[in-house]
């Protein structure tokens, strides 16, 4: 501590020493009410970053259109999945920053890990603040987006950056950004999925579907697509699949535009008349189980499936808080401790 003369206490920069770890996951309502989906979809669908519609138009077209029509649906949907804690992205992400933190602790790191959401609560810039004040002045950031893309991790780390704006003391930071081809991530995804084949058998297809984007983003330079055929190149060999085992695909397109392809429900539609009428989903792109995966593709598109004529079909769960999960994420922080 110091004392400044014109100060008639004590200051303490030089006690800020700590490095921190932030998780950031994408966001979820705080309820699943038509309301509290309102305010979450307003944040979510009015950042530049996910919908780069000119601004005005999109404004008009959000606030005029979408946000009178699609919370009802969307709230409908999260009733689906909703469970006694409450929203399964952020029950899981809780329990993702708590064994990550045990995880170091057990290893000898006195790192407090935060978890902050892009949209929604916990906001990314009051849990660094909540940080800061524990002593942190390093921050290790990880966006829990494995396959880095501009509307997802670089968001993030806009979020980050704006809130940084407005302090006086800029604390270090290391920005981790992608990981699609990570080892640890391809063996604990790969893992998961050979568990899944010996307790039901292989399937006659494994279909990776990784969440989509406009193909238009693609085109402009963002290297998802690339990342996601990257990390299913890697989790095929390291599961010995041939070609002919397994296809890729995207899902969760919004509007009219054209978005990545093959869409996954047009995929599983085409399946059964091929003869691929036993199908095991895995989505490579969430770190958590969320909306996207436990409704879209665990019901809604099981459905599709069977009305093609599919007979056999069944997802396989995120990583979530795997151990192999968790241990991926400590080796992926501990060199910047």
């Amino acid at each position: 501590m110091a004392k400044y003369s014109g100060l008639s206490k004590e200051v303490g920069h030089q006690t800020r020493n700590k490095t921190g770890v932030l998780l950031v996951n994408l966001g979820t309502p705080e309820a699943p009410t038509t309301a509290a989906v309102r305010t979450y979809l307003a944040e979510f669908l009015a950042d530049p970053r996910v919908v780069e519609i000119p601004r005005l138009i999109w404004l008009m077209i959000l606030h005029g259109i979408i946000l009178r029509v699609r919370p009802a649906k969307s709230a409908a949907l999260y009733q689906q999945i909703w469970t006694e804690n409450g929203s399964p992205l952020m029950d899981i992400s809780k329990k993702q920053a708590k064994a990550l933190g045990e995880r170091l602790s057990a290893q000898g790191y006195d790192v407090p890990v935060g978890l902050a959401m892009r949209y929604g609560q916990p906001a990314i810039e009051p849990v660094m603040k909540q940080m800061q004040a524990q002593g942190v002045d390093k921050f290790v950031i990880l966006p829990l987006y494995p396959q880095y893309s501009a509307t997802t991790t670089g968001s993030v780390f806009d979020a980050i950056a704006k809130a940084l704006s407005k302090w006086r003391y800029i604390p270090s930071l290391h920005f981790i950004h992608t990981y699609h081809d990570n080892p640890d991530f391809i063996d604990a995804l790969a893992d998961s999925i050979q568990q899944d084949f010996d307790k039901h058998g292989q399937p006659k297809k494994l279909l990776l579907s990784y969440h989509g984007m406009p193909e238009r983003n693609l085109l402009l330079g963002d290297p998802y697509y690339c990342f996601c055929m990257k990390t299913t190149k890697l989790v095929a060999q390291k599961l010995g699949l041939k070609e002919s085992d397994y296809v890729t695909s995207f899902q969760s397109r919004f509007g009219k535009a054209k978005w990545l392809q093959p869409y996954t429900d047009a995929t599983l539609e085409a399946m059964p008349a091929k003869g691929d009428d036993d199908v095991a989903v895995v989505c490579p792109a969430f770190s958590a189980d969320c909306l996207e995966t436990l409704e879209e593709i665990a019901e809604e598109n099981r459905e599709v499936f069977e009305e093609a004529g599919g007979q056999k079909y069944r997802y396989i769960a995120a990583l979530n808080d795997n151990p192999k999960h968790i241990d991926m994420m400590a080796n992926l922080v501990k060199p910047y401790l």
